[in-house]
């Protein structure tokens, strides 16, 4: 886990430096609720950094709360639009409904998690990314990789609140 040169800015609307943090209680009763295991570098993520957007404007990972009230209409909407074939070979349709959405990128990108390993489904690609098998190594995946966005080493990290998200 190295989370240390991420840098926490003020949220551009509230100018305020609030984190918005999740409990242990909250991640473990996500956990059981969705029958999961959050690898150490998530946990520790939600607890030290919260809501927020890393990269300037690029990654959200979302609370466990938001996780459980979103994963209904998630699996819904992935169920109704369908359209990443091309990466059956990484994971299937049946996989992907049967993993947990952890966050997204400002592109519309979703971050998956699926059997302890993450997965990113892009909006503008059919082919299905395995990013990693830590929340940090998916993170530098999502910021280096050069596949869905050009690299940068940016780590700015401007918290707000998950209301705003559901």
């Amino acid at each position: 886990m190295n989370f240390d040169n991420y840098k926490i800015i003020p949220n551009y609307k509230t100018n305020q430096t609030n984190l918005f943090l999740a409990e242990r209680e909250e991640i473990l009763a996500c956990e059981k609720t969705l029958n999961i295991v959050f690898d150490e570098d998530f946990k520790e993520y939600v607890s030290t950094y919260g809501s927020g957007i890393l990269g300037g404007t690029y990654i959200r990972i979302y609370l466990p709360e938001t996780i459980i009230l979103t994963m209904d209409e998630w699996k819904n909407r992935i169920t109704e639009y369908w359209f990443w074939d091309e990466g059956k070979e990484v994971l299937t349709k049946e996989e992907v409904l049967n993993s947990v959405r952890i966050g997204d990128t400002f592109d519309g990108d979703e971050i998956i998690l699926y059997k302890g390993e993450y997965f990113v489904l892009p909006r503008h690609s059919e082919m299905i990314y395995k990013a990693g098998t830590t929340l940090e190594e998916t993170i530098t995946w999502l910021c280096t990789s050069d596949i869905l966005t050009e690299p940068f080493s940016e780590r700015e990290f401007e918290p707000f609140d998950p209301n705003e998200l559901t």
